[in-house]
């Protein structure tokens, strides 16, 4: 079961490589500020640097993810449900993947999470309410604040520049967003890369028969292979995620898109410090949304809007019932 869930955790982190950390590089991307292959070499090296500099000095995300929810005093039939939460977020995402919507896996992993706790206790004994509301005011936060900075940041910027040569700007815009690229990959190692080590060390909590263990330490290797994995799935699949949230959504210039990266990368680091899970995809589209109205609300594409928003609805119900669903099967059929 330790190599089930080890496989398993591998795969969630691989997939979210591919559906959620090309987020972080759409912007660059899709301005031609940096190609597609150079883009996802620097994601991968400074996603690694999030997940090691922020745990250094700040593990509450992992620590909110790794007390979520409570599967029990059976440690044995803890990992099978942990099990089952991964495989269900790993379907959920593929299948969104597939459609190229750029569904969250923070809300997935969360969703399932806590759809495999209620099935193992048979009741909501198993959710962890006060962790709970940390996701709740990070969704708020994400979409609220993302859209908010995006369309003050657009404006700010438009006045700071309007008489400034444009070539120049141009220029400079462009190379900022590279750098603006590498900081949310930097974020999106600090938040994402927090929460899937947090729950490889639980599956190792499980297998060593600690279910009620409270505390973890990350080790530097755990922080290595997150970083690669989520490099690896980015190369795999992040194309298609890259269009649908820097092409079709939005169609920006070098300053929009340095200026959505910048607030963005803002929210996310004020909800690590914070300890709130926040989705790295809500915060980036919602601040692509407020540049995008910034400068005309006719610019964003809101029937892809439209799809995301019924994605990031669905994801919690729909992962939960799948990490549910999957639960009692995976007991019916290893416990």
């Amino acid at each position: 079961m330790l190599l089930i869930s080890t496989i398993l955790t591998l795969g969630v982190i691989l997939v979210n490589g591919w559906t959620d950390a090309p987020n972080a590089i759409a912007t660059c991307v899709s301005t031609k500020a940096i190609g597609v292959r150079k883009a996802i070499i620097m994601a991968a090296i400074f996603n690694f640097l999030g997940v090691f500099v922020m745990t250094a000095i700040n593990a509450s995300v992992a620590m909110t993810i790794y007390n979520m929810v409570d599967f029990g005093e059976n440690a044995h039939l803890s990992l099978i449900a942990l099990c089952a939460a991964m495989a269900a977020i790993v379907i959920w995402a593929t299948a969104a993947w597939y459609f190229g919507i750029p569904t969250s896996e923070s809300h997935a992993l969360i969703a399932g999470l806590s759809g495999a706790a209620v099935a193992i206790q048979n009741s909501f004994a198993g959710i962890n309410g006060a962790e709970w509301m940390k996701v709740i005011y990070g969704l708020i936060l994400s979409t609220i604040l993302g859209f908010v900075l995006g369309f003050l940041s657009s404006k700010l910027t438009v006045l700071l520049c309007r008489n400034k040569n444009r070539m120049k700007t141009e220029r400079f815009f462009s190379g900022a967003q590279v750098a603006g690229g590498a900081a949310m990959a930097f974020m999106h190692g600090a938040q994402d890369g927090q929460k899937f080590m947090a729950i490889f060390l639980l599956g190792a909590a499980f297998a060593s028969g600690q279910a009620g263990t409270s505390t973890f330490i990350v080790p530097v290797w755990l922080m290595i292979l997150c970083s690669v994995v989520m490099g690896l799935g980015t190369s795999i699949g992040g194309y298609r995620i890259i269009k649908s949230v820097g092409m079709d959504m939005v169609k920006l210039k070098p300053y929009q898109g340095f200026a959505a990266d910048f607030s963005a990368t803002l929210c996310l680091l004020l909800s690590s410090l914070t300890g709130m899970p926040v989705s790295t995809t809500h915060t980036k589209t919602t601040a692509i949304m407020g540049v995008g109205a910034a400068r005309r609300i006719s610019n964003v594409n809101w029937s892809v809007v439209k799809d995301l928003v019924f994605t990031w609805i669905f994801t919690f119900p729909g992962c939960g019932l799948l990490g549910y669903g999957m639960a009692k099967l995976f007991l019916l059929i290893f416990a």
